[in-house]
């Protein structure tokens, strides 16, 4: 994680502009992450393939705020399972488009889909790496963003997005909802 960064940066700026308190959250090491969470969070895989393998359906993006500053988009966001309600995912993504080609920029922009997949559609060369694994402690925002009702123990990570050139394309991070074991669940990068 770069130094000085907020443990859950990008998502941590939502929260600052809201004018919220911060959910709880605590560092952890990756095998430190229970199952069936460190199979969906501890590997180098963008999120939106690893999601689809675990749910067998496409993912789809409903983004909940944004903000476009310059060349910088930010936008906070829950990941759906295409025909479900449920999210199986909650974050923040900070994206430079100043790397991605115009076709690119203009889908990241247009907010219809996740970045994984435009990153996939368009060839986007890139590669993840996650840089902080993390517990959080629900609140309200988590609740209403993930459909829970009370409190509870959830994890992520922070995942830096690079190109070809090492040239950062994004910053993100991941908060995953309580998980099911209707899950099909496969170790290695076998979701790529």
């Amino acid at each position: 994680m770069k130094p000085g960064r907020n443990l859950i940066y990008p998502l941590n700026e939502f929260y600052e502009r809201s004018g919220l308190p911060l959910p709880v959250v605590l560092q952890v090491e990756g095998q430190d992450v229970p199952e069936p969470y460190r199979t969906l969070l501890v590997h180098e895989n963008d999120m939106t393939p690893t999601l689809e393998g675990a749910y067998r359906r496409s993912i789809q993006v409903r983004v909940l705020e944004y903000e476009l500053a310059g060349n910088v988009f930010s936008r906070q966001v829950v990941l759906v399972p295409e025909g479900a309600t449920a999210p199986v995912a909650f974050g923040a993504i900070k994206i430079d488009l100043e790397h991605f080609p115009p076709a690119a920029r203009r889908l990241v922009v247009e907010r219809k889909q996740p970045l994984g997949a435009i990153l996939l559609t368009q060839g986007v060369e890139h590669a993840s790496h996650p840089d902080a694994y993390f517990q959080i402690t629900s609140d309200a925002v988590i609740h209403s963003a993930l459909n829970l009702a009370s409190p509870c123990r959830l994890y992520g990570r922070r995942n830096v997005i690079v190109d070809g050139a090492r040239r950062t394309l994004a910053e993100v991070v991941e908060v995953l909802p309580p998980v099911n074991g209707n899950l099909h669940l496969e170790r290695n990068g076998a979701h790529r």
